[in-house]
């Protein structure tokens, strides 16, 4: 299956230290035409750099991730911004909440850096890239008071979320998750999200898709999540992988 756009990985998490190289080279000889990788502070959105400056066909987004927030140094912004500056950097991100776990930072913390970074974004005149989880609501009253353009990645939520933040101009994610047996939102609210807001996307080396879970996710396997959204939206694999590269092509400013 060739033209596929990983709209979010992590190319630069140490589990692929071993075969970061060999294994980028294959996947795009492969059809793995573009790379999204996001950095989730300021240590791998400079990571996340380098591979983009190392392979014409990934790009990069800085930013930094919810569970960061309490460690962000006081000048992120200012490195954010010099960050976005590169030709390559496509996206700020990952931002957003995060209220699984207790020990996050404070939701006061993630509230303020998540706001600081959209405001950064739209100065800029780039997309967000959002982690919500656990969040919905808190989310969702941010991105209707801001408008920011973007993605919601590894989407969770409802399928009635799915069509207001699609409604408000923005894309969605969808990873290996909408392949597990227990999926019941997912599948649902990527029945309704319109075709020019699809996305498909790793999150690697997390999320693998069946019959891949609990294995290292790349870029690879997006042919299994794009089956099963044919399955899901009716269509062909192949006409998924298509509309969602062009989708992202046109989020990011490519080609």
């Amino acid at each position: 299956m060739n033209g596929i756009f990983d709209s979010h990985a992590h190319y630069d998490d140490e589990r692929f230290d071993a075969d970061r190289n060999e294994l980028l080279e294959r996947i795009h000889r492969e059809g793995v035409e573009y790379i999204m990788t996001i950095g989730a502070d300021l240590p791998t959105s400079y990571a996340a750099r380098e591979l983009a400056e190392r392979y014409d066909f990934v790009y990069f987004a800085a930013g930094i991730h919810p569970e960061q927030a309490g460690d962000a140094p006081e000048n992120y912004l200012e490195e954010l911004k010099a960050l976005a500056a590169h030709p390559k950097c496509r996206a700020i991100g990952e931002i957003g909440l995060d209220y699984y776990w207790a020990e996050n930072p404070p939701k006061e913390r993630q509230m303020e850096l998540f706001r600081r970074q959209v405001l950064l974004a739209k100065e800029l005149g780039l997309p967000v890239i959002i982690h919500d989880r656990e969040a919905h609501a808190d989310t969702l009253e941010l991105l209707r008071e801001l408008r920011p353009a973007g993605v919601l990645h590894c989407f969770s939520g409802s399928a009635e979320m799915a069509k207001e933040v699609a409604a408000l101009g923005m894309y969605l994610g969808f990873t290996g998750a909408i392949t597990f047996k227990n999926a019941r939102k997912a599948p649902q609210a990527a029945a309704v999200v319109p075709a020019d807001r699809l996305l498909i996307e790793t999150d690697c080396p997390y999320m693998a898709p069946e019959p891949y879970r609990g294995k290292r996710c790349d870029s690879s396997m997006l042919p299994r999540v794009a089956e099963r959204l044919a399955e899901i939206r009716g269509g062909t694999p192949e006409e998924i992988t298509a509309s969602t590269c062009r989708n992202a092509k046109r989020l990011f400013g490519i080609g």
